[in-house]
This record gives structure tokens, sequence and C-alpha cells, in this order.
């Protein structure tokens, strides 16, 4: 009896101590086996945009050239290649350009796509179809609406100038791409255009998931249409909208294709943007170092914005919770 009394405590103290080495063992095995499954998409981004990105900022502080290429010499050059692009008019006015550009497009396409988006929320019959027929600027690439809107703005032949003159509001035809005062409205009502239907695709998804019962409350208590949506509708929306606003402002302040097949930065430079610049620097001068640097630019100011979305999103979440 003493024997078993002796050593049953010390069982029950190896048993005690054991479980806890378990435990721990089950849980470095699941924090490796959660790495083991991140890592297929951190190698991913790794390899694809991290870099890159690298490469890109490197680029910036040497004289890269096409001779590189073959040479494998980029000496570097200090801040040259940032002093230069600063210096240069054409980076101040492409800056400016680039913030006229994404501000006009973001409060046109926002405006008209929650008024579309509101207008449909009403049912009726056929609107379902309607709503597919506005889809089509956005299924559409954007070189081809860029291609089709520049023969519909066209001076002499266009489309536009030709119903204006019928209607006796334009007798010479308005410079819609030809005038430096009027090619950068132009492209901002063409990406507008464009933009519209992404706008009110994601801002009726919006709507549909207020609850019908807040509006039938704001009716009971008298509410005028726009006091409801002024009290009810935004407020609830306001996390769609910051979406809808951020991820449209990065798409917008870079973009590039639209202008060079519309307007390719004319005339006289006055459609130029942040894109656009950086194209030509690297593309038709041939000089990389000065296109990295307008590169980083436009990814540093993108990425301000996307710490903002990210922070929208949490203070969103979290007070969902």
């Amino acid at each position: 009896m003493s024997t078993f009394a002796s050593t049953a405590p010390a069982a029950k103290t190896s048993g005690s101590s054991a479980a806890p080495a378990r435990a721990d063992s089950g849980t470095r095995r699941r924090g490796l086996l959660r790495w083991l499954f991140v890592a297929p998409a951190l190698a991913y981004m790794a390899l694809f945009f991290g870099y890159p990105l690298v490469r890109n900022i490197v680029m910036s502080f040497q004289h890269y050239t096409p001779k590189t290429y073959f040479t494998g010499e980029a000496p570097f050059n200090g801040l040259d290649n940032w002093r230069a692009v600063f210096a240069d008019e054409l980076f101040a006015g492409s800056l400016w350009h680039t913030a006229l550009f994404t501000l006009g497009s973001l409060l046109g396409q926002f405006t008209i796509g929650l008024a579309l988006a509101v207008f449909f929320s009403r049912r009726f019959r056929l609107s379902g179809f309607v709503r597919a027929i506005l889809l089509l600027p956005w299924l559409v690439p954007m070189v081809v609406s860029a291609v089709v809107w520049r023969r519909i703005l066209d001076q002499d032949h266009g489309m536009l100038n030709s119903a204006l003159h019928a209607a006796g509001l334009a007798e010479g035809g308005v410079p819609w791409l030809n005038s430096p005062g009027v090619a950068l409205l132009s492209a901002i009502l063409v990406n507008i255009w464009i933009g519209i239907p992404f706008n009110m695709v994601i801002l009726y998804g919006g709507l549909q998931e207020i609850p019908r019962e807040l509006y039938e409350a704001a009716s009971l208590d008298g509410a005028t249409p726009w006091r409801t949506f002024r009290s009810v509708t935004l407020p609830m929306l306001r996390p769609v909208v910051t979406v809808v606003l951020v991820l449209g402002f990065m798409s917008t302040v870079k973009i590039l294709d639209l202008i060079l097949a519309l307007t390719s930065g004319g005339p006289a430079n006055s459609t130029q943007t942040l894109g656009t610049v950086t194209y030509q620097l690297s593309f038709l001068q041939l000089d990389f170092g000065q296109g990295a640097v307008v590169g980083n630019v436009l990814i540093l100011i993108s990425a301000v914005f996307a710490v903002l979305y990210l922070r929208a999103n949490r203070a969103d979440f979290g007070k969902g919770k």
C-alpha cells in the first residue's frame, strides 16, 4: 500500500506536465500549417509585386538607358533623376492635370452613378434590362471606348459636332480634342461615361442592403424624400461610398490607355498626366531612370489612398461589430 501511495502522485505529476507540452506542440503545428497555406500567396506577391517595386525604386537612382540592357551597367547618379523630373515644367503640369482629371472624374462618376442607383432601386418594368444596357461602357475595353469617342468628338466629321450644327448650336464645330482649354474636359467627360456603370452597380448593391423598415419609419415621421435620403440613405451607405471613392481614385489616377488613345497627351501637353509622362519618359525618350521617378510618385500617391481605404474599412468593421 505504501509503495502505491508513493508512486501515484509522481505519475499524476508526470501526466500533468506532458499535457502543456502536447498543447504547445499542437499550437506550433497549427501555426506552421497556417504559414504553409499563406506561403504561395506571399511568394507570388514578393515575386510579382515586391521585386518590381524595389527594382523601380533602385532604377530611379541610376542612369538607366537602353545600353544597360546589353552591358548591364547602370551607374548610380544619386538624386540627379529626381532633380531633373521635379525641375521639369511638364511634371508640374502633369501633376495638376492628374489632380483635375481624377477629381473631375470621381465627382461626375459618383454623382451620376448614385443618382442612377437610387433611380433603379425603385423597381419597375424592364429595369433589369436597362441596367444591363448601362453596363456596356464598363464592359467595353477602354482603348475601344477611347477610339470611338475620338471619332465622335472629331471637330470636322464627329457625330457630336454634326448634331450641334444641325441644332444650330455650334456653326464652326467645337474643338473638343484640338483645343488646350477643352481637351482635358473632354477626356474627363469620356472617363465619366466609362466609370458610371461601376459606381452604379456598387452603390445599387449597397442600397439593397439598407433595411426597408428605416424608410417606413421615416415616412411615418413625415420626412420628405430629400430628408430621408440625407438622414437614412447616405449614413447607411457610407461604407460603400468609401469603397467606391477610394477604388475609383486608385483606378483613375493611373489611367494611361484612355489618354493615349484619345489625345496622346496633347494638344500642347494639356492632357499630360503622371501616367502619360511616365510612358513618354520611359518608352519614347528611353530615359528609364526619370520614368521610374514619376512612376514612384504615382505609386506613392496610390499607396497613401490604399492606406486610407484600409483604415476606413477597419473602422467600419469595428463599428459593425
